[in-house]
């Protein structure tokens, strides 16, 4: 993890509702999400097919994030995965099936299409790669 993710995390702090939605999501609905995982109570994990969804340690998930698992119109049901200590920018879109490395930075706004490598910094709709994060 580079030091201005860990920077970011260690000034986050969980509301209340956060540790709630946590436990709803991680028992009631089976996803798979790190207990070190900041998610914005705004941002939508899909529960359509929740057991899809793994988030690793240390992530944050930005306000209006959204991380799909299926796609209705064409029958899919596939695992997503954002990896450790990855940051999923203000209303960017992880789409069905996608990898997300360690320590990548998903900027506001991005619909993320394909796999990411880690260290990956990526913008724009479809994304496109910036260059690298520091390791």
């Amino acid at each position: 993890m580079n030091a201005s993710t860990q920077r970011l995390i260690s000034r986050r702090r969980r509301s209340l509702r956060q540790h709630f939605d946590y436990l709803f999501r991680r028992f009631v609905w089976g996803t798979d999400i790190a207990s070190s995982a900041w998610i914005s109570p705004s941002a939508y994990i899909d529960r359509t097919y929740p057991k899809g969804v793994l988030i690793e340690e240390d992530c944050i998930i930005e306000d209006d994030a959204c991380v799909l698992t299926h796609d209705m119109t064409r029958g899919l049901y596939l695992d997503t995965k954002i990896g450790a200590g990855s940051v999923i920018g203000t209303r960017a879109i992880i789409m069905p099936g996608i990898t997300v490395g360690a320590g990548c930075i998903v900027d506001p706004g991005s619909v993320v299409l394909s796999d990411l490598p880690d260290g990956s910094h990526v913008r724009g709709s479809p994304a496109k790669p910036l260059g690298r994060t520091e390791a």
